[in-house]
């Protein structure tokens, strides 16, 4: 298929059009650079143009006569959705109505979205399956939980077949190193405790010891950003008109703070000092995967193990301790 990728020049959006091309689609990249990187495009068709500008994504769609659409473009951080909920409702809200419009007037009937594990909020049970109560308990939470709605509403109305897939902690990079997490700033874990490692932090913080866990700090599930690509291309594939898929992807296995930190040291080799702060408000304990309709739904599963998670993440941090600012001259083939 020819698949439009919003947000490709991101995080997992950049993996996901690289999974794409080599599951055989043609894909075209649509980003507006605010938090992307163009370089993680790599020699893809690049179409420089913001969601809101819903004539220029029509002729986008139009001019590469576009099938489907995997819909990455957001902002994604709970805190700042938080302080300035302005920008996230336009952007995540506005901006994916009006994508979703321009669908409809260049007759693109499929779509994958990245939805996100922070629609349910603070979990009842653990792990999380798909009918658990979605209450949000951020802006950005609620921002992707009033578009699944928006996407439910014009599949009944109009057709239109999607795939909401609510992913837990994205983590790792590209497993030939092409490509990485690279977030100014950077809230994640993982490439926090591996700046730590790199000499460009003095140390971590581990906000709150004091949780209902085995050593106290916050469990989470880490997915791997490859295995995240291959069900985003895997949705994609089994989508018709009309269908409606909402599904996690996890590993259905947590790790606390401490846990990842302690494998960090191990793989990176350097002893990556702590500081123990506060607990952030609204942390939950734990959250974890059940990812079993995914299996279900798609034959999918994640492969990848937290080690295989962090040595991937490693091998990226190592070669480009920049991120993309030491990779600006680099130009990569279609399958970078």
């Amino acid at each position: 298929m020819r698949v439009l990728v919003t947000g490709g020049a991101g995080y997992v959006g950049s993996h996901a059009a690289k999974q794409l091309v080599k599951s055989g689609h043609d894909v075209v990249i649509l980003d507006n650079l605010a938090e992307g990187h163009r370089q993680a495009a790599g020699n893809l068709p690049f179409v420089s143009a913001d969601l809101l500008d819903r004539p220029r994504v029509v002729a986008a769609m139009q001019e590469h006569k576009i099938e489907a659409v995997m819909h990455f473009a957001a902002f994604a951080y709970v805190g700042v959705s938080v302080t300035d909920p302005a920008i996230y409702y336009r952007n995540n809200i506005v901006g994916s109505l009006s994508l979703l419009d321009a669908m409809r007037e260049a007759a693109v009937n499929r779509i994958v979205f990245s939805s996100t594990c922070a629609t349910y909020g603070i979990p009842n049970h653990v792990p999380i399956t798909e009918d658990h109560p979605q209450h949000p308990i951020s802006p950005y939470g609620f921002t992707k939980l009033a578009i699944e709605h928006a996407l439910a509403d014009y599949s009944h109305a109009y057709g239109l077949g999607y795939a909401a897939l609510r992913y837990f902690n994205a983590s790792g990079a590209a497993a030939d190193g092409t490509i990485g997490e690279d977030h100014d700033p950077e809230t994640h874990l993982i490439p926090l405790v591996l700046q730590v490692a790199l000499g460009q932090r003095e140390s971590v913080d581990i906000f709150g010891t004091d949780y209902p866990t085995p050593d106290g700090t916050c469990i989470r599930d880490y997915i791997h950003v490859d295995d995240l690509a291959t069900a985003h291309v895997a949705a994609l594939e089994k989508l018709k008109p009309g269908m409606a898929l909402k599904l996690n992807l996890g590993t259905g296995h947590g790790a606390s703070v401490q846990e990842v930190i302690s494998l960090c040291r191990e793989i990176a080799g350097h002893p990556i000092p702590i500081r123990t702060v506060a607990r952030r408000e609204g942390d939950p304990p734990a959250l974890v995967a059940d990812a079993s309709a995914a299996k279900r739904e798609l034959n999918w599963q994640a492969k990848r193990t937290l080690r295989e998670i962090i040595q991937s993440a490693w091998k990226w941090h190592r070669s480009n301790p920049r991120g993309f600012g030491d990779s600006q001259n680099r130009v990569c083939d279609a399958n970078c």
